[in-house]
């Protein structure tokens, strides 16, 4: 999509009804931060720290195994020089997959979440990693083969 006329026809279709069904926001609003061919990157509504903002792949895939693999060149690049115009030294890259997986909007997209500078480990982003004492590694040793099998 790089014809004006087919980026309107994606904005429309895709991605005001995903994003303003969920912020209640028109996407147009928005503080667009960058574009290329492929991608679009702008300032998260709700953000949870200073600098968070958004990559969306201009191609409309509700999880990331439904995006072609020639739409996902610029994502990482994208997400990269975001998180180097934060100044922030720490951040996370968040994708979500799935309600699940706590995905509100139907459309794949990254957060560029930074850590802020001498803060506790409670701000931006929180995540706690329990590891599943319960997977033996049998278990581990299972899930590698099934997993091997189908790559």
């Amino acid at each position: 999509m790089t014809s004006l006329a087919s980026y309107v026809t994606f904005l429309e279709k895709y991605l005001r009804p995903s994003f303003s069904k969920h912020t209640g926001h028109d996407l147009t609003t928005r503080m667009k931060l960058l574009e290329t061919e492929t991608v679009y990157a702008f300032m998260d509504i709700g953000p949870i720290a200073r600098g968070h903002c958004l990559v969306i792949p201009k191609y409309h895939a509700e999880k990331l195994t439904d995006l072609p693999d020639d739409q996902m060149a610029d994502i990482l690049p994208t997400c990269k020089k975001l998180a180097r115009a934060t100044g922030a030294t720490d951040y996370n890259i968040l994708q979500n997959n799935g309600r699940p997986a706590h995905q509100v909007v139907d459309h794949v997209h990254f957060h560029v979440i930074p850590k802020p500078q001498g803060s506790s480990s409670e701000a931006g982003l929180v995540i706690g990693w329990p590891t599943q004492k319960e997977l033996s590694q049998d278990d581990i040793k299972a899930s590698y083969e099934e997993i091997k099998s189908k790559l």
